[in-house]
């Protein structure tokens, strides 16, 4: 597990492109037959990724997070980005297909996962995991691809026409602190969110996927006067601390995972900033 600590903006203007990456863009997540993790101090939050590719993986516990096993303290959202896998969950097996979530709440014990066919057209299964602390247990819930809170957003005429699946959520799935769906991209629009915004009282994870090889996305940071920017590949992740906008356009098109914790669950909590706000 590997450690971020947190970040000001007024560190911003002083970083250079490889400290931005290095602080904030999580590379690497997915590697065969093993759980690889960055404990965040924004927030506390953990991004994990789990590619079974020969045998089940069993999530550790990660001295890191000082707990007798992972889930003692903590809630997770889940999402596959891969082909057909499976979670198991003490002893509770859960059918993961890609683009579906997995909700595990505090308590669980014995957390596994596996592929359907590793070799089939989508390849392995490929389980992008966010967690934060709970306070309490609420039951380990699946929520199927497209089945859950559904948003149209944007418009094609700024290139940010969008489904938005909410998956835990306020009004869905609940959690503790855990906010995570899926959002993708309309054929045409490029934008993922157009006018950016901040959410002082949450910081935000996003895992790009879909993206072709030789694409990317052209990912937007910092304070809203102090812009930076992260050129970013297939099944790469972003820490964006509450402070920092987050808004990205691709050269191709792409789904993105997002993920929330922190004050609150409400996802219409943000200030927005107009394009002709930002510097």
């Amino acid at each position: 597990m590997e450690q971020r600590y947190a970040t000001s903006p007024e560190q911003i203007p002083g970083m250079d492109t490889a400290e931005l990456r290095r602080r904030y863009l999580v590379p690497g997540l997915f590697a065969d037959d093993e759980a690889r993790a960055v404990y965040t101090h924004h927030d506390r939050v953990v991004l994990a990724g789990v590619r079974p590719v020969g045998t089940t993986v069993t999530l550790p516990t990660f001295p890191e997070i000082r707990s007798e096993f992972f889930f003692e303290h903590r809630e997770a959202g889940i999402v596959n980005v891969g082909g057909a896998g499976t979670i198991t969950v003490d002893g509770t097996s859960y059918d993961v297909g890609h683009a579906s979530c997995l909700y595990v709440g505090r308590g669980a014990r014995a957390v596994t996962f596996s592929s359907a066919d590793p070799s089939g057209e989508q390849g392995p299964a490929r389980f992008y995991l966010v967690s934060a602390p709970a306070h309490t247990a609420y039951p380990t819930t699946l929520v199927e691809a497209g089945t859950g809170t559904v948003r149209e957003l944007g418009d094609p005429l700024t290139s940010n026409r969008r489904t938005l699946n909410q998956y835990i959520h306020e009004n869905g799935v609940r959690s503790c602190q855990v906010v995570m769906g899926v959002t993708t991209l309309h054929p045409g629009s490029m934008w993922n969110t157009m006018p950016a915004h901040t959410h002082d009282r949450r910081m935000e994870a996003y895992l790009y996927f879909g993206l072709p090889e030789e694409a990317r996305v052209i990912h937007i940071l910092g304070r809203p006067d102090e812009t930076r920017h992260m050129v970013v590949a297939d099944e790469e992740a972003i820490i964006s601390p509450s402070w920092s906008v987050h808004s990205g356009v691709g050269t191709a098109s792409y789904s993105f995972v997002w993920a929330m914790a922190g004050e609150n669950q409400s996802f219409d909590d943000m200030d927005g900033f107009p394009i002709t706000e930002m510097r």
